[in-house]
């Protein structure tokens, strides 16, 4: 049987949540499949580096149209084109919607599609745009499904979207949880020394706008300086952050160690797990902390509050309120047996509720039936 050809469209590869799940999926899926990656950002690729060097994945770059541009019928007829030699196509967020413009334009010999939307960049933060909300009611009929990870995307799917009930699922994120039990590996976060006199607030994100990490920074710099921040992630935020630790005096007291793999590796050497984002939905980083036995201090957005354990809910906090996030860190940090109680029931939770497996029979599922041809991507 000729594997099947699939074709993803991501906003940006560079590895994050939706990446990190498309990556998973593709080495569950093993030698079942083919995949070509298109990046609306041609240069953001990290993720390539976590998919297993078996798996058979190619990245056309220019060969391939581009996902970015000002729309038009020439450029989305080129892509229609393109998306003709698959037998699938998975577009991914707001920076793909542009295949799916060009499927509904131009469906002639067109595969299905299945759009992902996994939440929002600092622009819609606040309020969604009008205009991007007029463009996905206009071109998601052109997805045979809509999948999103949360309650919350839900609801703007079918209130916002107006997308009906029957392409729409929500599939929640999952991971491998026992890989997030074992202890975490010497020398994992470079830079960081072992000290146990110092705590280690920790986090794992893209260095974006919408990840409000200087938020972070101020949050932390009035604990103490036995307190240290660990922020594990690459992007143009970058510069911001260093200026924001310097400015409170508190560089020595920030590492920033780019992007790392394997985040079951070292998420085991921080003490507490933080999140500061404006804008998530179903945030994988959180899953892996609770996997890891960490505690929480995070910003309520999302599903976030219904995803922690019932526990941690009261360290969950308005995003707004900069003093409710630094006071949930500082009762952490001065607890240890609360640390431990609240690790506790998050690892068991995350146990229960967000191992992978379900999530990746969910997806091949999905995939396979919308396949034109007999195709099995994960044996059940």
């Amino acid at each position: 049987m000729t594997r099947p050809r699939i074709l993803h469209c991501h906003s940006t590869f560079a590895l994050g949540g939706k990446e990190a799940r498309a990556v998973r999926l593709m080495n569950a899926f093993g030698d079942r499949a083919d995949h070509t990656v298109l990046s609306a950002v041609p240069d953001a690729l990290s993720a390539r580096e976590a998919i297993d060097p078996a798996i058979n994945v190619e990245y056309p770059g220019d060969a391939a149209p581009a996902l970015h541009g000002r729309p038009g019928l020439a450029r989305y007829r080129r892509l229609a084109a393109y998306m003709r030699k698959f037998d699938l196509v998975l577009t991914y967020n707001w920076g793909a919607m542009d295949a799916v413009g060009a499927r509904r334009l131009f469906p002639r010999g067109c595969p299905p599609l299945i759009h992902h939307e996994d939440g929002f960049n600092v622009d819609e933060a606040e309020g969604l745009n009008w205009k991007r909300n007029g463009f996905r009611r206009l071109m998601l009929p052109a997805a045979a499904r809509l999948v999103v990870p949360s309650q919350t995307l839900e609801r703007i799917a079918r209130m916002t979207w107006h997308q009906p009930a029957d392409r729409l699922i929500r599939i929640g994120n999952g991971i491998d949880t026992e890989a997030y039990a074992r202890p975490p590996e010497p020398g994992s976060i470079p830079g960081l020394t072992p000290n146990a006199a110092d705590l280690v607030i920790g986090t794992l994100a893209g260095l974006r706008a919408v990840k409000n990490l200087p938020r972070l920074v101020r949050a932390v710099a009035p604990l103490g300086e036995h307190v240290r921040l660990v922020i594990v992630g690459e992007g143009p935020e970058r510069d911001a952050i260093q200026r924001e630790a310097q400015q409170l005096g508190m560089g020595d007291r920030v590492l920033l160690p780019g992007f790392l793999g394997r985040p079951q590796s070292y998420l085991g050497h921080f003490d507490i797990f933080a999140l500061s984002s404006d804008s998530e939905q179903f945030p994988i980083s959180l899953i892996e902390a609770m996997a890891a036995g960490l505690p929480l201090a995070a910003t309520d957005v999302g599903d976030v509050r219904t995803i922690v354990s019932e526990a941690n809910r009261p360290f969950v906090v308005k995003p707004g309120n900069e003093a409710d996030l630094s006071g949930a860190l500082r009762r952490l940090c001065g607890d240890p047996a609360l640390r431990r109680t609240l690790g506790e029931s998050n690892r068991a939770l995350a146990r229960s509720a967000y191992d992978e497996s379900s999530m990746i029979r969910a997806y091949a599922m999905l995939y396979e039936a919308e396949i034109r041809r007999p195709a099995t991507l994960f044996p059940r």
